[in-house]
């Protein structure tokens, strides 16, 4: 009878935990975050940062909170990547992403835009990373993701540079394919950052220490990526268990330092934002004490510091 009993409340236990999950997987969170990264006298601007959508197209709630975001009348869109998790969800993505693909853009790819989700074992997510990558399902439609994207004016930063004028403020930007696979190309993208630059931003899909070394080393101030899922599965004083990189768990999402024991104004430094992203995979949609996200970086004077 005992033994009964412990087994029902380890069941009870376990479904209260499964369902605690799903619907966190489902709690979308807006996040703020000052960063000062503008020259002095520049008026404060707003980034917003999208990762890790994870879409397809019976996801209707995340649809609605997507189109809820142009709301924010954002100044720019960084999107690092992970947009999919169908094949049929690139023309869903961008009705969602509607009046956001009217501002000021720049995007690059991860794994999840290039080759369709498959059914995985949740629990190797938290183990050591053994350096298979799932390459052997259906490419996505990402060529018609990156027209749509490219179509509105979003810049493409996939192993290039370029640069957007806004307002009177002038960005310069660098980015590279996605880290996870190994599609980075830093040599193509080597060199010092632009010094004429107001802002100077650098976008990957996944925080792999080789690429934010590079970054932090050619000046480039701020280095925006996602793919961490922000740990996906966090405990309560510990935080993120694994971020599926070479990036430590205790940066697995928010804003950082790179290298992490540098401090601000430091000239062979970075800020890092890690996105923890809006999605998982659609086979397993579980998220603990790690909320879905979008992040509103709100851009200030270096002078001013963060509130």
């Amino acid at each position: 009878m005992v033994l009964t009993r412990f087994l029902a409340a380890g069941v009870l236990a376990g479904a209260a935990l499964t369902g605690y999950a799903a619907a966190e997987a489902r709690a979308y969170t807006l996040r703020r975050v000052d960063l000062p990264v503008l020259p002095d006298g520049h008026a404060p601007l707003r980034v917003l940062h999208l990762s890790d959508i994870h879409l397809t197209p019976d996801q209707h709630k995340k649809q609605r909170w997507l189109r809820s975001l142009a709301d924010l009348r954002p100044d720019l869109v960084i999107n690092t990547g992970d947009n999919l998790a169908h094949r049929d969800a690139v023309p869903v993505l961008l009705d969602s992403l509607g009046g956001l693909l009217d501002v000021p853009g720049v995007f690059v790819m991860g794994s999840n835009d290039y080759f369709e989700p498959s059914a995985r074992n949740p629990f190797k997510y938290l183990m050591p990373d053994d350096g298979v990558r799932h390459v052997g399902t259906p490419q996505l439609p990402w060529r018609t993701l990156r027209d749509g994207f490219t179509g509105a004016g979003w810049l493409d930063l996939t192993n290039r540079g370029g640069g957007l004028a806004l307002g009177g403020t002038r960005f310069a930007f660098v980015g590279v394919d996605d880290p996870h696979l190994g599609y980075d190309d830093l040599p193509a993208v080597a060199g010092p950052a632009p010094r004429d630059a107001d802002v100077r931003m650098a976008v990957a899909h996944a925080p792999y220490l080789r690429v934010l070394d590079q970054f932090a080393a050619d000046g480039w101030e701020t280095i925006v990526a996602g793919h961490t899922h922000g740990g996906q599965v966090c405990l309560p004083f510990v935080g993120a268990l694994a971020t599926n990189c070479d990036l430590e768990p205790a940066r697995a999402k928010g804003l950082h330092r790179h290298p992490a024991s540098s401090a601000p104004g430091d000239p062979a430094s970075s800020w890092l934002h890690v996105s923890a992203g809006l999605g998982t995979n659609p086979y397993v949609r579980l998220r603990v004490a790690c909320r879905p996200e979008a992040t509103l970086l709100r851009l200030l004077p270096r002078r001013g510091g963060t509130s």
